[in-house]
């Protein structure tokens, strides 16, 4: 994985301002060196500037970017962050058509396959990716995202020239970029975070470019366009064929994803994401007599002060030993430590350029970053929940009578610490129920759905735009921010293209959550935990993290230069902060309560000070 970064126009040539170009152009690939600790590389052309930080994965020593590919007298250009893992195939299909390659990099494969099929190469990739690519035959540059949106891609139009990037960070060093915050940035920030509204950078004038998208950059404009999006129609296969079509796709999937010239590790919570991942990744290591290193995650004083509650029903401690044992693996258990809890608050918000989710990112920002002491690439778990319909949304009463994001019914809590007078011009409810609107419109109609199953399709369709995003959002940063590189095999395209069509009365038969997925792990996983019941990401039940945070929010209160003062009523802050906290009720997701938003408003303040943010209402 790596970070890319550059500028395109059409009315400048950067050639006769070659040595300016090249330094803005590092000054912002600077700003990205976690992302690519290992290497950095610039490319000046007359219409283009490209730079790239590296993370080397495959081939250290031959896969140096930009990479520069001569085919037919033209020249090509890419800068990729990524992965592609049919990467095998389609070097012997371009060997078949004359290409000859130099390094054994996926960079070179997608280069070649942009040249040889142009912009119809995005249909052919399996990967998570994001890249620009010069194509000086076409007179054009094309930027391109992989189809959930991995691998982050931002860029803003001046109107006279288009600025991209990795990261919202580097857009900033850009001259003709301010960090401005405008009604429409402060609406995201209070009434979807620590979600976004695809294709929103929240920063005025700064855009991305989403998920199965791509943009071609010419002299007649700028045009995008999506090359792929999830298609919604009758699942004809029958029951036991489903189960095995779903364990045939997730276990070609994580092989796919086995290939690395640097150690893989993988995430192992004990859940059955995780935990199958695991089962099969040991598998393969064991056939190559290799031994799987393991990594799983908990808090200090979690032995002493963990609650068991509907959404988190138990701990991973008896879960993980139970996995380690039955697999083999070499095992790590990383504790994070209370004071990393909200000593990271600030880098977490930093790595993500925007407010988050509070100590879920700071913990995982310190567990990757103990995980890159000894690995560079993970396995992780993401996405299953919302393809294989394994939150609690998709069976309350509520998610199919309300019209809000599941996952966020009720903004009291965002709207209650606002001035009054920003509170009125931004009008929160309003502006959530636009988005999810918006979002619901765009769900992809099947004629033969019941009303309940449309129902069920929409709330489907909003947990993979938004909420499963965001949870790739956060692993992105955290990862990269640690020079990491984790990759989802549950996010297989091919795997959620099958999923989305199967019916309801298979994924949850008997009213077993996630039972496709289950059935799957028949034979491969150990009964009991293959039937565990879900429990999320762990938290912190120490009421240290509490305490903490109230002083964090108190100093920011009490210092008059806070700009968190500018949006916020101190007062209703400080009631906050002497108030007490219902955890059953979370302002966000299924633990962010009390704590969280408080952890929340200090990334708040720490985002608009770094940037020094102005604002626009």
């Amino acid at each position: 994985m790596c970070g890319i970064c550059g500028f395109v126009s059409y009315e400048n040539n950067y050639i006769k301002t070659k040595q300016r170009s090249a330094a803005l152009a590092k000054d912002m690939a600077d700003t990205l060196q976690n992302r690519g600790p290992d290497d950095a590389g610039l490319w000046v052309g007359e219409h283009a500037v490209f730079a790239h930080r590296r993370l080397a994965v495959i081939d250290p020593e031959r896969g140096k970017q930009p990479m520069k590919r001569i085919s037919e007298g033209y020249e090509f250009i890419i800068a990729y962050n990524g992965e592609l893992y049919n990467s095998a195939e389609l070097r012997s299909e371009l060997s078949g058509y004359g290409y000859e390659f130099q390094t054994n990099s996926d960079t070179e494969v997608l280069l070649y396959a942009y040249i040889h099929y142009g912009a119809d190469c995005a249909d052919r990739l399996n990967g998570i990716f994001a890249f620009a690519v010069y194509d000086s035959m076409r007179q054009r540059v094309m930027l391109c995202r992989d189809r959930f949106g991995v691998k982050p891609l931002f860029y803003c139009d001046t109107g006279k020239e288009l600025i991209f990037a990795s990261e919202i960070k580097a857009l900033f060093e850009h001259p003709d970029i301010e960090p401005t915050l405008d009604c429409e940035g402060l609406c995201e920030i209070f009434a979807i975070s620590p979600a976004r509204t695809a294709g929103c950078g929240v920063f005025k004038g700064i855009r991305e470019l989403k998920g199965g998208e791509m943009m071609l950059i010419s002299r007649r404009g700028i045009n995008t366009h999506k090359y792929w999006q999830l298609k919604s129609g009758e699942h004809t296969d029958s029951y036991e064929d489903t189960i095995e079509k779903t364990r045939s796709l997730v276990t070609d999937a994580i092989r796919r994803q086995l290939i690395s010239d640097v150690p893989i590790a993988t995430f192992l919570s004990g859940g059955l994401d995780s935990s199958f991942i695991t089962a099969c990744t040991a598998i393969e290591f064991k056939k190559d007599g290799k031994q799987l290193s393991t990594y799983s995650f908990d808090y200090e004083g979690n032995d002493k002060y963990f609650k068991a509650s509907a959404f988190q029903p138990d701990s991973d401690s008896r879960w993980v030993p139970r996995m380690v044992e039955e697999f083999g693996t070499h095992h790590k258990n990383l504790v994070c430590p209370n004071s990393a809890l909200t000593g990271l608050l600030s880098e977490a918000a930093l790595s993500k350029d925007l407010p988050g989710m509070a100590d879920c990112d700071s913990s995982l920002l310190y567990f990757c970053r103990e995980v890159k002491k000894n690995h560079t690439v993970v396995l992780s778990g993401e996405c299953s929940d919302e393809t294989f319909g394994g939150y609690p949304w998709f069976r309350d009463t509520k998610a199919f009578e309300t019209s809000a994001f599941p996952w966020c019914y009720d903004l009291s809590m965002r709207k209650d610490v606002l001035s009054e007078e920003l509170e009125k011009k931004l009008d929160l409810d309003r502006y959530s129920y636009m988005r999810y609107e918006q979002s619901i419109r765009e769900t992809p109609e099947y004629l033969g759905d019941t009303k309940e199953e449309k129902r069920r399709r929409e709330i489907s369709w909003l947990n993979i735009n938004w909420f499963m995003t965001n949870l790739l959002d956060r692993k992105d940063r955290m990862s990269m921010a640690s020079g990491l590189e984790v990759r989802v095999p549950l996010c297989d395209h091919r795997l959620v293209e099958y999923v989305w069509n199967i019916p309801w009365e298979m994924k949850n038969k008997n009213n077993i959550s996630k039972n496709v997925l289950r059935q799957a792990a028949e034979g491969i996983l150990p009964e009991d935990v293959r039937m565990r019941k879900k429990s999320p990401y762990p938290k912190t039940h120490n009421p240290f993290y509490e305490s903490a945070v109230k002083k964090m929010l108190s100093d920011i209160t009490n210092d008059p230069s806070s700009p968190l003062l500018e949006l916020c009523d101190r007062d209703k802050l400080s009631d906050i902060i002497n108030g007490s906290f219902d955890y059953g009720k979370p302002f966000f997701g299924q633990l962010m309560a009390g704590p969280q938003f408080i952890g929340f408003l200090v990334q708040v303040n720490t985002i608009l000070d770094k940037y020094n943010v102005k604002i626009e209402v």
